[in-house]
């Protein structure tokens, strides 16, 4: 390593470095222990390849000025001849161990990422949904990359470094000394000139960088946003395309600036710094020849010397930053290890029961629940803030008590916000309830395995999630091993199949972020041609309807009445007028059920059933 590539991995690691000063954890040292336990062999072998390497390095320069002293002392071509063909080897040794040493970082590498990101995904995907409601999807996903290729680096990087420097510093400075002890105290005086600069001008380099990155992430946001097909058509509608662009030029500009800025502090430094590594071999050649002309030191002694001064900066530089390195890594460590220590507040009983054969009965017994507090399911750091929001445990539902018989249609109505969709995310559990107990079949839910419960019900909510893939990827999820005609028959039971079909690529049409290719009604049709395709035996619908036209909701609904024939299903309406057939319809206000029984019967009873549906029958005659 010579001394300007020295001098940038100085500044580099001084930039870098984390800014607490945390002390080092037994626990994260453990764990991170477990994570490497897997890959032990391929790093004995890798860390040893280090140390040979080093030992390498040290040679060539000693080699060297043993061929200039044998040039000097015109003592025998055929030694200079054997010592040249020896570097020769060396070096193509050192290149050789140096790619099967990579080799090995890389598998070691790459192996821990791949363990690292699959522990981080399994876990977070056992997560309720209480915690993908609060994190910020980048600051998650940065976890699985970002802390991870950094947690990495310790094993591939800084463990290895830090031995191969320890062992080439020692060698370097036993031979250094073994030469000439006073030449070696020079060239270390030299080494604060190094160092203190880097950190001070790493200092300054990194608060630039931040404010960039900072910028940066807020220009990502802005496009992310704006350049959403919602986001975009909310800047039209309110004409504000130069006022945005006026705000990402602004911070463009400032990032522009800071890249000036950085660059020529960087150039400065490193100019600076290169000089100093020149002055340091002058020093050596200046002091070195003067020993040799006095006759106590060997012309090719000076030569080893000066070789050797690289190898000396080096690792003394790249040692005294190593502190930072570990502590970046061990940040990147407990960063990942933090998400891994978040408790699934819904886990499953080891000895789960499926849900019983046949059409499935819902029985909700006295049950309670309030949304759980962001301490309990999230991370201040994933939501980006300085500390998690503290309220939560307010109670939403009080002692909702109800039955859905097997084969049976129950609805739920009232006004916004009155509980009904909370009471149908209970049943397939993404969320617990706190008191009171929810059965399936007589069985309650949370003595359910999740593969029964997920094969058991299905559920379309209102806004109709849709992957960026294709028709044919989103309808498999939901079934995977479902045949070409068993997918024509869900969308033409969807009322969807003619549309399909005169799209380009057919199946293979991707719909777009989250489905924004199609219309709403066509995304929704699509989410129920996706259930369908399930045939689960509980269908749990939340204003599944809400998005379609008139001529859309009739045809809809007809093959819903096809599609929930001898099923049970849980339907959430808003419009009144497509639950009149339901078995039981039940009225919800405030987290209560205050009314319950058929459409007529509540009609008949004059309370708020039939004040709902007077209201929004009048509001259908007026806008008709």
């Amino acid at each position: 390593m010579d001394m300007e590539t020295t001098a940038w991995m100085s500044l580099h690691n001084a930039m870098y470095a984390p800014d607490d000063r945390r002390p080092f954890s037994a626990a994260t040292l453990r764990r991170i222990g477990a994570f490497a336990v897997p890959h032990r062999r391929l790093l004995a072998w890798f860390l040893l390849l280090s140390v040979v390497t080093a030992v390498l390095a040290v040679a060539t320069p000693v080699l060297a000025g043993s061929v200039v002293d044998a040039i000097v002392a015109r003592s025998s071509l055929r030694l200079v001849v054997l010592l040249a063909v020896l570097i020769a080897v060396i070096a193509v040794a050192e290149a050789a161990l140096g790619l099967v040493a990579r080799w090995l970082s890389s598998r070691i590498g790459e192996g821990l990422i791949l363990h690292l990101r699959t522990a981080v995904f399994d876990h977070v995907q056992k997560m309720p949904v209480a915690f993908f409601m609060r994190t910020r999807t980048g600051a998650l996903v940065s976890r699985l990359n970002n802390d991870v290729v950094s947690a990495q680096h310790a094993f591939s990087s800084t463990l290895s470094g830090v031995l191969s420097n320890v062992v080439m510093l020692v060698l370097t400075l036993a031979v250094m000394i073994g030469v000439s002890w006073q030449i070696t105290v020079m060239a270390l005086v030299l080494l604060p000139v190094f160092v203190v600069p880097a950190r001070r001008m790493g200092a300054r380099l990194a608060r630039l960088e931040r404010e960039a990155a900072n910028h940066n992430s807020t220009m990502s946001t802005q496009m992310t946003e704006r350049f959403s097909a919602p986001g975009a058509t909310l800047v039209k509608l309110f004409g504000r395309p130069a006022d945005e662009s006026a705000e990402f030029a602004a911070r463009a500009r400032r990032v522009a600036d800071i890249g000036v800025r950085g660059a020529m502090s960087q150039a400065v430094f490193m100019t600076a710094l290169t000089l100093v590594g020149a002055l340091a071999l002058a020093l050596v050649y200046g002091v070195g020849g003067w020993f040799a002309f006095a006759g106590t030191l060997e012309a090719g002694a000076v030569v080893s010397l000066a070789f050797l001064l690289t190898r000396l900066y080096a690792p003394l530089t790249s040692l005294a930053s190593a502190r930072v390195e570990v502590m970046s890594a061990l940040v990147s460590f407990e960063r990942v290890f933090e998400v891994l220590d978040l408790r699934p507040l819904i886990e499953e009983k080891p000895d789960a029961v499926a849900v019983p054969d046949g059409p499935v009965s819902v029985e909700f017994d006295h049950v309670s629940f309030a949304y759980p507090a962001a301490s309990e399911v999230s991370l201040a750091s994933l939501e980006e803030v300085a500390k998690l929001d503290t309220r939560g445990g307010v109670e939403i539902l009080h002692d909702v008590s109800f039955r859905l018989e097997p084969g049976q249609l129950v609805a739920l109505v009232g006004s916004s916000g009155a509980g009904k969709s909370t009471i149908a995310s209970l049943v397939p559990r993404l969320y617990d309830v706190d008191s009171g107990a929810i059965r399936l079949s007589g069985v309650d839910v949370r003595d359910v395995s999740f593969a029964s419960l997920r094969e058991s019900m299905g559920m379309v909510t209102q806004d109709g999630h849709l992957f960026h893939e294709s028709v044919r990827s989103n309808l498999l999820f939901a079934a995977p091993a479902a045949s070409e005609d068993d997918l024509w028959e869900a969308l033409a039971r969807a009322r969807l199949d003619t549309l399909i079909r005169s799209l380009p690529d057919g199946l293979d049409t991707i719909v777009g972020e989250r489905g924004y290719r199609l219309s709403g009604g066509e995304r929704q049709r699509l989410t129920i041609a996706r259930l369908l395709l399930a045939k689960q035996r509980l269908v749990i619908l939340d204003e599944a309807t809400a998005h379609l036209d008139s001529t859309s909701e009739a045809a809809l609904q007809e093959a819903l009445a096809e599609a929930l024939s001898g099923r049970s299903a849980l339907v959430i309406a808003h419009r009144l007028s497509t639950v009149r057939a339901a078995d039981l319809i039940l009225v919800v206000e405030d987290g209560r059920i205050v009314e319950r029984g058929t459409h007529e019967s509540l009609l008949a009873r004059g309370g708020r059933y039939e004040e709902l549906y007077t209201t929004q029958f009048a509001e259908t005659t007026t806008v008709a």
